[in-house]
């Protein structure tokens, strides 16, 4: 009884306009769906090893009993495994990236990958793939097994500062000069990519195409501890400006007579975004719509207070992300679709549907 007493009361203060109880029962929800999704996304696939078997081996099970062939543990510990935390904290870090734009920005389109960030880290990425076989590899190697997310970093970091000074001015953000300044720096860094790209040789060439579109497949443990550490930390990061992205959706001028260091805000969500996201693109390629869809499901129900939206982003977008990467290797097997295909057939109608929704609003 206490439990729908809860939920009662919860839809009740919702519908009053107060969304912290709902806020709090979604993020639990969350909590449980990601964790349920996480276990099924190492159990399903190609071969017919489960978790269960798994456990069964480890705690002294035979053959018949179901315990696990030396192969089925390379298949859940060495490749599912590493792919599903990829995936859980590649959609958390796209889902979270997207909400801090967006209200940074302060509007409803601002997204790693349609304004143009993505592509800036994608530059960075394909440049130590390609110039990593030429005079310049002494230089890459500096960096080890980070050489390449910090070099996606960069690009990020680059486009989207150099957005933000574009589409700003007077403290304000004009959405119609974010979208085309987005599309313009996306067009300008893939360019140079396609530059470096014919520089490629063939096994570079088949790699980055199908990179390119997004995808998993490559997850390693290697890659896992490569990009967890920024990762991490850039989401532990994010949530202290909950308070800050609220103040600023006020306006500038509001936040900083409210008490909030809106330069610092600023240039740490920018940062910390470009981190997460170039992180993501290194390992993944890239992957769109995560970081718009994502945010805009949640506002409609737990409304737009941070404190609760970018917990529960992260929650949503990793659970999504591992989802949409079962369906690319389960659909087609033994064969495999890029994971940027499936995101796209779902966010590409969603972003038309907000964009006409919302055209009188956004000036469009």
């Amino acid at each position: 009884m206490m439990p729908s007493r809860g939920l009662s009361a919860a839809f009740a203060a919702w519908r009053h306009g107060d969304r912290s109880g709902l806020a709090t029962l979604v993020i639990l929800a969350l909590l449980a769906t990601t964790a349920t999704m996480f276990t099924v996304s190492i159990t399903v696939g190609a071969s017919d090893a489960s978790v269960a078997g798994l456990l069964a081996s480890v705690l002294g099970g035979d053959a018949a009993g179901g315990a696990l062939s030396a192969r089925d543990r390379i298949i859940i510990l060495d490749i599912r495994l590493p792919r599903a935390l990829l995936g859980l904290m590649i959609g958390a870090s796209l889902a979270v990236s997207g909400v801090v734009l967006q209200g940074l920005f302060r509007n409803p389109l601002a997204d790693p990958g349609l304004v143009g960030v993505s592509a800036g880290a994608s530059l960075g990425a394909v440049g130590v793939i390609v110039l990593g076989g030429t005079a310049l590899a002494p230089l890459f190697a500096l960096g080890g097994i980070y050489t390449l997310p910090l070099a996606a970093f960069l690009g990020g970091l680059a486009t989207t500062f150099l957005l933000y000074r574009i589409a700003t001015r007077g403290g304000q953000t004009s959405v119609a000069t974010l979208l085309l300044a987005g599309i313009a720096l996306a067009a300008l860094t893939g360019a140079v990519t396609g530059i470096l790209v014919s520089m490629a040789d063939d096994k570079q060439l088949r790699d980055l195409t199908f990179w390119g579109l997004g995808s998993l497949s490559g997850a390693t443990w290697t890659k896992v501890v490569a990009i967890a550490p920024i990762i991490l930390v850039s989401l532990t990061v994010i949530p202290i400006l909950a308070r800050g992205l609220n103040a600023i959706t006020l306006g500038e001028a509001a936040a900083f007579h409210m008490g909030i260091p809106v330069e610092r805000l600023k240039r740490t969500a920018i940062i910390a975004v470009a981190a997460a996201t170039g992180a993501s693109v290194a390992v993944s390629g890239g992957i769109g719509f995560v970081g718009i869809v994502v945010p805009h499901l949640l506002r409609l129900v737990i409304g737009p207070d941070h404190r609760t939206l970018l917990p529960a982003s992260a929650l949503l977008g990793g659970t999504l992300l591992m989802f949409a990467d079962m369906i690319a290797r389960t659909i087609v097997a033994p064969a495999e679709l890029p994971i940027g295909i499936i995101t796209a057939l779902v966010g590409g109608p969603f972003f038309l549907w907000l964009l006409l929704k919302g055209r009188t609003q956004l000036g469009l």
